[in-house]
This record gives structure tokens, sequence and C-alpha cells, in this order.
């Protein structure tokens, strides 16, 4: 029976297990439960007949939905939103612009960007990896190369380890890049509405550094004030540095700027599906290897302290982990040893490949 206490506890009851203790709270939008990068999501044991035959509830359903964000039918949402996302899916059908050329990369492009028209029908647009202008041409292209003077982005550096820069972008200070960067991540990100407004943002761009200059690789935007403390607007690693360990990377220095500020911070959403299963498989990662090696009390609180993550957030990846009980009204998360380490030593489990070392912070 579990008691009032948090921690690690010997007994009849409870053996050798870690006790988290939290009111009941409504869970944020969790992610989807297929990941080839993060844990498994045991909640669909829910969608299985309960013992003694009972059916499950449709409040259980629709948790079950939220939780492996199952998406909804046009006749499931409200007639504002199902004509908005008809609208958005006529409108990123029409893909006219093919590829990119930037830097040594040709890359195919996903979806629709509202570049200006007479760019955007271009079948190939061509990106100047340093200041991010855009062209039709491939000889004007040339020609800016030996022209343009950037080997960086603007702004300041805040963060070097080996190879690797951020730099943050004041969006009202420096408006056509940043705007620049928007138009280039709609191209491979499908919900995002932010282009041409940057000023409330700041952007922190990840750069591979080399003797020829900073070459982008991906980004993430964060709103100066927000008032969800959302510590993420927007995030992408370009596809020729997918699968290599950096967008776990930004999403690591999302909170650390998150530990500097002093307070919780959260992705807004939506997010796309490799954003879901990049912050699913991190927040996995830090919360078991906290629990991995911690002894004594702790809480829901206590991790949202040392991590700066939600505790909404803490307890949706602790719940597609099927570790929540709900007992007296309360959900009650139990953890022993033993599963943390099956849980770290599956297959599934990603160590990031890359950290952010604090101290390299500037």
């Amino acid at each position: 029976m579990p008691t009032s206490t948090d921690g690690w506890m010997n007994g009849s009851h409870v053996k050798a297990s870690l006790l988290f203790h939290v009111k009941q709270v409504r869970i944020g939008q969790p992610f989807d439960s297929g990941s080839e990068n993060g844990l498994g999501c045991g909640i669909t044991d829910l969608l299985h007949d309960q013992p003694g035959g009972r059916k499950i509830t449709r409040n259980q359903k629709r948790k079950h939905d939220e939780i492996n964000h199952v998406q909804k039918t046009y006749a499931d949402m409200d007639p504002t939103t199902a004509a908005l996302e008809k609208e958005h899916e006529a409108i990123t059908k029409v893909k006219y612009i093919n590829k990119i050329q930037m830097g040594r990369h040709e890359i195919d492009t996903w979806y629709f960007s509202p570049f200006p028209e007479e760019y955007g029908k271009a079948p190939c647009l061509y990106i100047c990896q340093y200041c991010l202008k855009y062209m039709r041409l491939e000889k004007t292209y040339r020609y800016h190369l030996s022209e343009c003077t950037m080997r960086q982005p603007p702004g300041n550096e805040i963060y070097r380890k080996g190879t690797l820069s951020v730099y943050e972008v004041d969006g009202s200070e420096y408006k056509i890049y940043c705007q620049n960067l928007c138009l280039l991540a709609k191209l491979f990100l499908d919900h995002k509405t932010l282009y041409f407004d940057v000023d409330p943002f700041l952007f922190y761009v990840l750069c591979e550094v080399d003797k020829q200059g900073a070459h982008l690789v991906g980004y993430f935007s964060k709103e100066k004030e927000s008032p969800e403390n959302n510590n993420v607007a927007c995030i992408l690693t370009l596809p020729p540095y997918q699968r290599k360990g950096y967008g776990k990377l930004l999403i690591a220095f999302s909170y650390e700027l998150s530990k500097l500020e002093g307070c919780v911070g959260s992705p807004e959403k939506p997010l796309s599906d490799l954003g879901k299963l990049s912050y699913r498989s991190y927040w996995t990662y830090v919360l078991l290897e906290i629990m991995r090696g911690y002894k004594g009390t702790l809480s829901i609180k206590d991790l949202s302290h040392m991590t700066s993550f939600t505790q909404q957030d803490i307890i949706s990846t602790l719940q597609c982990l099927n570790l929540v009980k709900y007992w007296k009204g309360q959900h009650v998360i139990c953890v022993t040893p033993k599963l943390v380490e099956e849980y770290i030593n599956s297959p599934q489990y990603n160590r990031p490949r890359l950290t952010v070392d604090p101290s390299a912070l500037r």
C-alpha cells in the first residue's frame, strides 16, 4: 500500500520501489507511441479488454488517444478546426520547390513554404548557407558566393565545444536572416506558422565549424516572453544532419538555457513527428538516468527542479513507460531499480550521442 512519503522503501507492501506521489493533474499533450528512437509506450495495453471482460470506457479511450497522439479525423473536430485543417492540407499539397542547393548539399524538400511567388515556383532554390539569401538561378548563386562576406550566423556565439557552435540571433535585430531561416525551415516542417513576425523571438543556431566557416546544422527558436513557459517555439535539424544526435543536442541546449533562467520549460505544440520522437526519447533518457542512481526521497517536483522539465512532461513521459498507477485520487508512479535497469538495457533505449557542456556556455 502506498504511503504518503516518497522514497526508496522496504517492506511487504512495496519492495525496493521508488514512489512518486503527485496530485491529479491534467496531462499535457504527449507524443505518439511508435518510436524507433525512444521506448515504446505501454499505454496501448489499455485498448485491450480489462480483467473480468470489462470494456474500456470512452474516457479511457480519449486518454489513450491523447497519450499516443492519435490523429483526429475531420468528423472528430469542431467545424472551424476541420475547415482550417482542410485548408492547410490543400495548401501544403502544392509543393513547387522540389529541392534546394545549400552549400555542398542538394536537399529534397518535404513541404510547401511561402517564399515570394517568383521564387516559390522555382523547381530548385539556391540558398547561401551563411546569410540564407535565396536565389532562383545557379549563376546568381555562384556570383553571390564569390561576393558574400558572411561566414557565420549573425548575433553572438554563446557556445563553443570542439567543432560545434551555437549562435543567439535576435529576431528584431537580424530580421531578414531570421525570416529566411523560417522560410527554409518550413520546407521541412508541416505545421509551422511563424515566417515573418520574428521580432518577439530569439533564434539559437547550431553550426559545424571548419576553416571555411560555420555551416548551418539546425536551430530552435523561443519567445522572449512566453506566458505558457515554452522554451522552444520551433526546432529543426536539416535533413543532411538528421540521425546524428543534433536534434537531442538542441533539446538539451534549450533546457540548459531554462536552468540558467531558473525556470521550467516545455516545447510549443504541435511538434513534428521527428520532434515528438526526439523529445520523448530525451525526456526518457534524462529521467531514467536520474532514477537509476538516486537513493532517498524524490518527488515529481524534485525531478522538475533538477531537469527544468515541466511536471506535466515528466508525468506524460513516465506514463508512456506504463509506470502510472491511479490510487485514491492520485497518480502514483512506482519504479523498481530492476525495472529502470531493464529499460536502460533495452535495445530501444538510446543514449544521446552528443551532450551539452554547461561550462562551454558563454
